[in-house]
């Protein structure tokens, strides 16, 4: 409601007429002048711009003087007849009424039924300062309130509800579900950590485990390289074991070792057996392990070895240089930490470049294998050759397939005549499996100690006897008979066996010492290293028949008590 202390701000104005009986100025209201509405509403005094009618005001005119025109309104468009106008806003198409002028233009649809609309009836003046009745305020008031009559047709959007509160709502729960979304985040990546540090931690344990269980951790791990915590005993392992004899056809020679498979501790090894080692023969006499392979076979030596050793050999690999030097030619060469140079044999200039260099990592081919298998370099112990040649055998097993009939195929290319107990199959399942442990580090080499004699020591091989094989040493007893080394300088093969059956008839024990170094001799000798074995040797010496002034102190081999020389001196028919 307006202030009447501020008559005439945003009103209709008021203009004196007069006083009352008290003195008060009386109003009344000055009669507005027609205004431009730009919305088309049809208050008192409406503005049509485009159409006057009869019956209205004539339209605002900035020149008018005041002189109403006695004629029809001027209008400054009015040419004359006009063309029916067409109402945009779908109130119909508007024709011009007599007289020239059109009918007024709504720009809301409202169509005016016929001249101007009647002005409102002017009301009462009141003196500002003082309230009037509350009756006409009220009615001013309805009055001066716009009076709209709206159509659908017209205003779509009227009848649309307003999404100003459903837009909050829609807000809210966005803000809400981004939230929970957050959080819900949060709690999956909570989770994640648990759960990758669950696996970690199980990972931990189970790989400590493993290598706990497969004896490679440090400080823990077994002597013989099974797997710690494994509670059955080394004598009840489950162990397959043949044993291979590398024949060096070019300059002569053997050397032995023994592929062992243990199936309980899943470990391999390649044991190396010096050439010394004492053996005990079929007939009871002993021998070096080099003689047993030369003179009794592989079935003579391999039985031996189970009686020295206590273990159970399942056969015999009979390898040759040349069958070698194919095997690792068809595996595709192999990768050995060669630890000294090879000249090659077939240089004829000494200074030729070597066949095999030293050092890490070295590429052999077949020939450059063999040749570093079978090297001995001069006043260099047997032991360091085999080691050569239990290196190359590791490296081979690296190459070889870790399928069964893939290795069996291998070995079926070589077109080797096996020993009857060891078959194709059997030897191509075998090397399979050693190769699966070769190339997952699960394979070692040891050798084999023994003692200067050519005995083993209960303590010192118990490392490679019992663990290893699973075995119990059993060399000849120290107090058994006297084991007599006979070498041949006469030339005649005839002569040892003759010595041979005769030490044997005497209680000695026979060793095979084969040709003596410095070739034939025309005295026979008899040697003894120990003073506490001179008896001994001269009891040798009168069973085979030669005089007492043959035996003297001298070089005896580790593995025999007595050396005997045949001279030609010597006449088998004495003995």
């Amino acid at each position: 409601m307006n202030d009447r202390n501020d008559a005439g701000y945003g009103e209709t104005p008021y203009e004196l007429v007069g006083y009352d009986e008290y003195g008060r100025p009386v109003y009344r209201q000055v009669p507005p002048q027609q205004t431009y509405d730009p919305y088309g509403q049809q208050q008192g005094y409406g503005y049509d711009p485009y159409a006057q009618g009869e019956g209205r005001q004539p339209a605002y005119d900035p020149y008018d003087t005041g002189q109403q025109p006695t004629g029809p309104a001027y209008d400054p468009y009015d040419t004359g007849r006009q063309a029916p106008v067409h109402d945009p806003y779908g109130s119909g198409t508007r024709t011009q009424q007599a007289g020239g002028t059109a009918a007024p233009y709504d720009p809301y649809g409202q169509t005016a039924a016929g001249g101007q609309q009647p002005r409102a009836a002017e009301q009462t003046a009141y003196i500002p300062q003082q309230a009037g009745p509350a009756e006409a305020e009220e009615e001013q008031d309805a009055s001066e309130q716009p009076q709209r009559d709206y159509h659908t047709e017209q205003f779509a959007f009227v009848e649309d509800p307003d999404g100003d509160s459903e837009d909050v709502i829609d807000w809210l729960n966005f803000t809400e579900n981004r939230t929970e979304r957050r959080e819900e985040a949060k709690r999956r990546a909570r989770s994640r950590l648990v759960a990758l540090a669950v696996v970690l931690a199980l990972t931990a344990v189970g790989g400590v485990g493993y290598l706990w269980y497969a004896g490679k951790l440090p400080g823990l791990s077994s002597s013989d390289g099974s797997k710690a915590g494994t509670t059955t005993a080394p004598a009840a392992q489950k162990r397959d074991v043949i044993v291979v004899h590398l024949h060096d056809t070019a300059r002569g020679g053997t050397s032995t070792v023994l592929l062992v498979d243990n199936t309980t501790t899943e470990q391999g090894t390649t044991v190396l057996l010096p050439n010394s080692l004492v053996v005990t023969t079929d007939d009871g006499t002993t021998t070096t392990l080099a003689k047993s392979v030369d003179g009794d076979g592989s079935a003579g030596t391999r039985e031996s070895l189970d009686t020295v050793l206590g273990t159970e050999i399942q056969g015999t690999w009979r390898l040759d240089t040349p069958y070698l030097q194919n095997l690792v030619d068809l595996v595709g060469n192999i990768e050995v930490d060669t630890d000294t140079a090879v000249p090659d044999p077939a240089a004829k200039n000494k200074g030729q470049a070597p066949l095999v260099s030293k050092g890490e990592g070295q590429t052999l081919s077949g020939k450059m294998a063999v040749a570093y298998a079978t090297y001995r370099a001069e006043g260099e112990a047997q032991n360091a050759q085999l080691e050569r040649f239990g290196q190359v055998m590791q490296a081979v097993l690296r190459k070889v397939s870790s399928d069964p009939q893939g290795a069996t195929v291998t070995v079926q290319t070589l077109a080797q005549i096996l020993d009857p107990s060891l078959t194709d199959k059997d030897l191509g399942a075998f090397l399979a499996a050693l190769a699966d442990l070769a190339k997952g580090g699960d394979y070692k080499t040891a050798l084999l100690p023994v003692q200067a004699d050519g005995t083993l020591s209960a303590e010192a091989s118990a490392g490679v006897v019992k663990d290893v094989l699973g075995g119990t040493a059993k060399s000849p007893d120290k107090d058994a008979a006297v084991s007599v080394s006979v070498q041949n300088a006469d030339g005649s093969k005839a002569t040892t066996e003759d010595a041979r059956v005769a030490l044997l008839n005497g209680g000695f024990t026979f060793l095979d010492g084969g040709t003596a170094p410095g070739g034939t001799a025309s005295t026979s000798k008899v040697l003894y290293a120990d003073a506490a074995d001179k008896d001994n040797a001269t009891e040798v010496a009168k069973t085979l028949g030669l005089p007492g002034t043959v035996v003297a102190k001298g070089t005896v081999p580790a593995n025999a008590d007595v050396t005997v020389v045949l001279g030609k001196d010597y006449e088998p028919s004495s003995s």
